[in-house]
């Protein structure tokens, strides 16, 4: 069995590394936060991302088949409660809800 120094040691090194790499992220980013760059990409990617998500989760939806009915469903709701309360938790909440009500009951396989 290691003695309690180098099990001390040890700790403090790991420590000490794991602490250094969370902040070395936030010491590199802070010269790169007034760049107009990054200002731009970070109004305009959560816009991108969204889109991307929306097509990549209903790119094998089969349209003619009445099982399409849940996950559209669902997307609307997402999309109604979003444009009426401005709030992404009940948004997701809501259209998760649905989506799982609908096709856990009338669209069970």
């Amino acid at each position: 069995m290691p003695d309690t120094r180098y099990l001390l040691m040890a700790t403090v090194v790991s420590a000490a590394v794991t602490w250094a790499l969370r902040a070395l992220p936030f010491a590199v980013l802070t010269p790169l936060r007034a760049s107009r760059t990054v200002q731009y990409l970070g109004a305009r990617i959560p816009a991108g991302v969204m889109v991307i998500l929306f097509v990549y989760c209903l790119r094998d939806l089969p349209l003619p088949h009445l099982r399409a009915a849940a996950p559209l469903a669902a997307l609307a709701v997402t999309a109604g409660l979003h444009l009426w309360r401005r709030n992404a938790l009940l948004s997701i909440i809501g259209g998760t809800a649905v989506n799982v009500a609908l096709a856990s009951t009338l669209f069970a396989h």
